[in-house]
């Protein structure tokens, strides 16, 4: 064997250690690269949840919350509108949405005058479950215990239709 087989024995014996090489690293960089699409999946998820929710919240306080059909109660007007923003975002069963209500103005006492005993301040919360919820790795169960969390809230008079603050 002459000097070039020897040259190409020794060449392809150091290609061949360091072919591999390339395919541990390729190995060790998947799941980081799997764990960050989900991230940014999960995070565009909620920002366009977000702007939806804060969409239809607005619309339905206004719409639902100032004269709501039927009972005329703040739980009444509360239910309804849970349901009109429920219903907008959707979300295949990974968002809930819950609506309070509060006064805003306190009950009149001797020597003072409330402009608009009517106010009420309804509280639009939107939490979100990111995707996948829970998955088993090697026989062993994962919890997502994460919930993204947004909230809205707006003041109306519920018996004066366009009075919004």
């Amino acid at each position: 064997m002459g000097a070039r087989g020897r040259a190409r024995a020794e060449g392809c014996g150091e290609a061949s250690g360091e072919a591999g090489q390339m395919a541990v690293e390729l190995a060790a960089l998947i799941p980081v690269v799997v764990v960050v699409a989900l991230v940014v999946y999960n995070l565009a998820s909620f920002l366009v949840a977000c702007a939806e929710f804060d969409r239809a919240s607005q619309n339905a306080v206004v719409l639902l919350g100032v004269s709501p059909s039927g009972e005329q109660t703040e739980s009444g007007a509360a239910a309804q509108v849970r349901e009109a923003v429920a219903e907008a975002v959707g979300r295949q069963g990974r968002c809930e949405v819950d609506v309070s209500c509060e006064g805003v103005s306190p009950d009149a006492t001797d020597g003072e005058f409330v402009i608009s005993p009517l106010l009420t301040r309804f509280i639009c919360r939107l939490s979100f479950r990111p995707w996948p919820g829970s998955f088993v790795l090697a026989g062993v169960p994962f919890d997502s215990p994460v919930v993204l969390r947004h909230e809205r809230s707006l003041v109306v008079d519920r018996f004066r239709p366009g009075v919004v603050m």
